[in-house]
């Protein structure tokens, strides 16, 4: 089944790994930040949206914070694993990977202008094109069709729409579609408002960029599928950063756009980020539990539908995704 394209293993809940020492623990504090920047869309666009924010942060921490780009999510995954990045902007997905195999912990999340804390994926079609529903896409599999997913670490590009769309269809993108190509969200939109392919993940951040940035391209795409709501991306810092400068990290975050003499400009900075942001709130390592949960009931899924498998392989993989659901809801259920 899904196992030709999702190459992805069980995770355990509590994020255990730091104990065998997968990352490179810091040498004391940096003499400078570099701050990772997940690979979203174009460096050029990345760059005007982050680096008056990244400026400002600088001026507050009174130290060089630098950019840090890479072609795919998991080359910031890796810096930050190796300690070339110390803060970085994941999605849930690969925030999951920077904590557990990165030496990262979530301490902020973003939210939009308006208050909301989430957005959604989509699956994407040409304007033209005689699909109107997911259900009409996927009746279609095996006519040659062409689609477009994203970085096998992005959250809305790739891990909701593997589960949400392809692993609760039963379908494998594989053998659905005559290719299966992987790219940014931002090529991805671009790929089916030029007819390159016939659908693509993508999420409502894009689009609304896409709308306000590249409005015709915007006007040659249509939403065919819509996900639930994924949490707001979140801060990672790593976690070895000595206790005062991880508290100063996190004050400027939380006072960015909400204190001081410099709120309106700060206001506007975030305003020209994504789809427009507002201040950041504070967060942890607990707003990755349901994307956790989300990886094991796709894995459970795929299980079930892998034919070829042992059975009592299948059903000792199964009992051990089922204990680890179980903590999961114990942890998420609190005390």
């Amino acid at each position: 089944m899904l196992r030709t394209l999702l190459a992805s293993s069980l995770l355990t809940v509590c994020a255990a790994t730091a104990n065998a020492q997968d990352y490179q623990p810091l040498e004391g504090d940096p003499a400078e930040i570099n701050f990772g920047i997940i690979s979203t869309e174009s460096t050029q666009n990345l760059r005007r949206q982050w680096e008056p924010f990244l400026e400002d942060m600088s001026e507050a921490l009174g130290m060089p914070v630098n950019a840090f780009y890479a072609s795919d999510y998991a080359g910031v995954i890796e810096a930050m694993r190796f300690g070339q990045v110390t803060v970085a902007w994941f999605g849930n997905a690969s925030a999951i990977q920077a904590v557990d195999l990165a030496g990262g912990e979530v301490f902020a999340r973003q939210t939009k202008t308006d208050g909301t804390e989430g957005y959604y994926a989509h699956i994407l079609v040409n304007v033209d094109s005689p699909f109107q529903t997911l259900d009409d896409l996927l009746a279609a599999c095996g006519t040659g069709l062409d689609f477009g997913i994203g970085d096998p670490n992005s959250t809305s590009g790739f891990l909701v729409p593997t589960y949400y769309v392809f692993a609760q269809n039963n379908v494998d993108p594989q053998e659905c579609f005559e290719n299966v190509r992987n790219a940014n969200h931002e090529t991805n939109l671009m790929a089916v408002a030029n007819g390159q392919v016939d659908a693509a993940t993508n999420n409502s951040e894009q689009v609304a960029r896409s709308e306000a940035n590249a409005p015709e391209a915007a006007a040659n795409i249509r939403v065919i599928w819509t996900s639930p709501l994924i949490p707001s991306d979140p801060i990672v810092y790593r976690r070895d950063l000595s206790r005062e400068l991880r508290d100063r990290i996190r004050a400027f975050f939380l006072a960015y756009g909400r204190l001081g003499p410099n709120v309106e400009e700060e206001l506007e900075v975030l305003g020209g980020m994504t789809d427009g942001l507002g201040p950041f709130t504070n967060s942890s390592n607990d707003q990755l539990l349901p994307i956790r949960g989300l990886r094991l009931y796709r894995e459970r899924l795929e299980i079930e539908a892998d034919a070829g498998m042992d059975e009592a392989e299948r059903d000792a993989a199964l009992a051990e995704i089922d204990a680890a659901l179980a903590r999961l809801q114990i942890i998420q259920d609190g005390p």
